[in-house]
């Protein structure tokens, strides 16, 4: 059996930024020293990362100051792509960085409508931007997070509103970009509050890590780390958490959950004798269940609503079978989901007579034991009994019976209801 392994969940209910994200990496316990040594690699200008402890609405934080050369020159994507290509970087961080940019740069290039290669990008370009990819990358690899089995779980990204100053002037926040880069990702995302929530360079980052979108999911907690933004507001805590754990399995459910079809009916001129075969003729052809109710239509006409449960499979054979059978003219069908105990098959003896019982089983033990009714009444006439002496005779015997197919996972096909014409 494979062993679990890390577990990461970014909590970014307050935004989030390629800073924020590596001061709480640093606090979570990635050393500096790994990150200064990445940056070194780069053969850019100076790059210093100082964290430091800072407060933010009342919470203490790490905040990852990035210092940098005044004097940084403008590269373009194919700069950034071909720095980190060259530099002795460890293949993961390589790789993570180069995913991120490249998502960076691609949303730059479409939402200003330029070559994503050629684009000359302050986000991109800039040394503070080279530093945050660079730096997470190499944090997280230092925190065994850019392994294969590593899990990341990302929760809602908190964006921002309003409007924000940049390099083409003023913008809406969310900036064109963020949301570039978030569509079509799965992100869960919110404004969250006034102004820019979430930077580009954070987006790319939480959408190139997230394997998961969601809440702090099954873990082993080992440690928590709170970064800090710049800004300090007074209405909440400008920071992203993160907690760094051990993944634990998920808790399987006591029951299966099947995604079904639900097809029905109103009928009000058929002879009721024919019902019976238009309920059977509907399993035949693969109904899970079959089912009548009386209804009372327009000007007090009796009639009947026929209902039948079906896998996307069965549905036009069931239609089909509708239509034969019935003198329905059109039928309506609306998804459901059905959730379904675990069921097993136990055959007991009564006076030396085999009696099938099927079992619907919560967390493995029979909540539902109901006698196969012909099996009943074929040994209660042998006996002479009445048949209702022998199915509770069988049931009784069936709860506490043991089997082998006790706790066995469903079929992947969803089975018949119970009492469903066979």
């Amino acid at each position: 059996m494979a062993q679990p392994g890390r577990c990461l969940w970014i909590d970014a209910s307050a935004g989030a930024s390629g800073d924020m994200l590596l001061g709480a990496l640093l606090d979570a316990g990635a050393p500096v020293e790994a990150v200064a040594a990445a940056m070194e690699e780069l053969g850019v200008e100076p790059i210093e990362i100082r964290p430091r402890p800072v407060h933010r609405h009342g919470l203490r934080a790490t905040r990852a100051d990035v210092h940098v050369h005044d004097a940084a020159v403008s590269r373009t994507l194919g700069d950034v792509l071909g720095l980190v290509a060259g530099a002795a970087l460890a293949p993961t961080v390589a790789a993570f960085a180069r995913d991120v940019f490249r998502l960076l740069g691609t949303a730059e290039a479409a939402v200003h409508g330029e070559d994503a290669e050629k684009i000359h990008l302050h986000e991109v370009g800039a040394l503070d931007s080279l530093a945050d990819v660079v730096g997470c990358a190499a944090a997280l690899e230092a925190l065994g997070l850019l392994e294969p089995r590593a899990r990341v779980v990302v929760s809602s990204v908190a964006l921002g509103s309003g409007r924000v100053e940049s390099a083409h002037g003023a913008l809406p926040v969310p900036v064109p970009a963020v949301l570039a880069i978030l569509a079509g990702r799965g992100a869960p995302v919110l404004a969250g509050g006034d102004g820019e929530l979430c930077t580009p360079t954070g987006a790319a980052l939480l959408a190139t890590l997230a394997g998961d979108w969601g809440p702090l999911p099954r873990m082993r907690i080992d440690s928590v780390g709170v970064g800090a933004g710049s800004a300090n507001p007074p209405e909440r805590a400008n920071v992203l958490r993160v907690v760094l754990g051990t993944a634990l399995a998920p808790v399987p459910a006591p029951w299966r959950h099947d995604d079904l079809l639900e097809l029905e009916a109103i009928v009000d001129d058929l002879d009721p004798r024919l019902w019976p075969a238009v309920l059977d003729a509907l399993v035949v052809v693969g109904a899970l269940d079959a089912w009548l109710t009386p209804v009372v239509m327009r000007k007090g006409r009796p009639g009947h609503l026929v209902t039948a449960l079906v896998t996307e499979d069965a549905i036009d054979a069931a239609t089909r079978a509708l239509f034969a059978q019935s003198t329905t003219l059109g039928v309506r069908v609306r998804p459901v989901v059905r959730r379904a105990l675990p069921r097993d098959e136990v055959t007991v003896k009564v006076e030396d007579f085999e009696v099938r019982v099927k079992r619907g089983l919560l967390d493995g033990e029979p909540v539902t034991v109901q006698a196969e009714y012909s099996d009943a009444a074929a040994v209660a006439e042998r006996l002479g009994i009445p048949v209702r002496a022998v199915l509770e005779r069988a049931v009784a015997l069936a709860r506490n019976a043991l089997s082998a197919g006790s706790g066995t996972p469903e079929p992947e096909t969803p089975e018949p209801e119970r009492g469903a014409p066979r």
